[in-house]
């Protein structure tokens, strides 16, 4: 039998991933329909915000596609009682489901990470499987202070994504192309191929200047890039998509019109790989990628320095 969640618990992906605030989730009640059979639970604790536990745990989990997941993160792990309450949910759990669950933890203070080893679950530390090499080679003790991978330990790092990011957000959608020379980047294509959730990704993640111009129906039936494109023409970089998955991203944000007909998608696809063609633009397939994929692609091709590093 599975358990419901706490109210202010939110999934998202069909019920695959859950994220409840401190003090809240875990399991109260029972309802069967909720957990599939091989479903397994997945806990991912922090003192923090959670999110190295999230990165490097999906990042083993995809070893195993044949298996369903249940992911609940549990941010702000930052007392005893804290600490003891993600215990309660881990054990409930392991109760409910006849399985114990995996537990991806990044907690820093040793009490507490002695109070969730105590849980009904596999612990994977990734602490534990890391800083204890690295202070044997550096000969050295690591600080064991929490909140340094993702705080604002390094202003300057910090203050250069959010630089990147406002000039992300300015640049967006064709807008403000006097500023094309502080660009690192140009992404250009079709509407809807991934040009903003790229830039915003690669400014938030490495400190890149992104700007992105969506083809215009006059450009298409040009073959032609505009001049403000053109003496930019070294920093452009081309996204492009299958006809089937571009139908069905537009039909969902706009499905009556031109705008997501497979005639007008094949037809603008057409044209655009054309136009790379004409310029010789570096593009990519974004059809099967990753945001994260589709970003390392970008700067291998490119060369374009990160200004900051993850």
């Amino acid at each position: 039998m599975a358990a419901i969640l706490a109210p202010l618990c939110s999934r998202s992906g069909h019920g695959q991933s859950i994220w409840c605030p401190p003090g809240y989730g875990g399991y109260i009640g029972s309802r069967p329909d909720l957990l599939l059979m091989n479903e397994r639970t997945i806990y991912f604790l922090s003192d923090q915000t959670g999110v190295t536990a999230e990165t490097l745990g999906h990042s083993l989990l995809t070893q195993f596609d044949t298996r369903q997941f249940r992911h609940v993160t549990l941010p702000f792990i930052d007392t005893e009682d804290k600490a003891r309450e993600a215990v309660r949910k881990i054990n409930a759990a392991a109760a409910a489901e006849s399985k114990r669950p995996i537990v991806f933890s990044t907690l820093v203070q040793n009490q507490f990470r002695s109070i969730v080893r105590a849980a009904n679950g596999l612990h994977l530390d990734i602490f534990d499987a890391f800083l204890e090499p690295l202070e044997n080679e550096l000969q050295a003790q690591s600080s064991h202070t929490s909140g340094r991978a993702h705080g604002m330990s390094d202003i300057d790092a910090y203050m250069k994504r959010i630089e990147a990011t406002n000039f992300a957000l300015a640049n967006d959608d064709g807008g403000m192309i006097q500023n094309y020379d502080m660009a690192d980047v140009i992404l250009v294509g079709v509407s809807r191929s991934g040009k903003t959730p790229t830039c915003l990704y690669l400014a938030l993640q490495y400190g890149v200047y992104a700007a992105n111009y969506p083809l215009t129906e006059e450009e298409l039936e040009a073959g032609t890039l505009p001049e403000s494109l053109l003496r930019q023409k070294q920093k452009l970089f081309g996204l492009t998509i299958a006809p089937d998955r571009l139908q069905q991203i537009r039909k969902e944000r706009r499905p009556l019109g031109n705008y997501s007909s497979a005639q007008q998608v094949r037809y603008e696809l057409r044209e655009t790989d054309k136009i790379f063609r004409r310029y010789g633009i570096p593009n990519v397939d974004t059809t099967e990628f990753s945001i994260e994929e589709i970003a390392s692609r970008i700067l291998d091709s490119t060369g374009v320095e990160r200004r900051v590093r993850p």
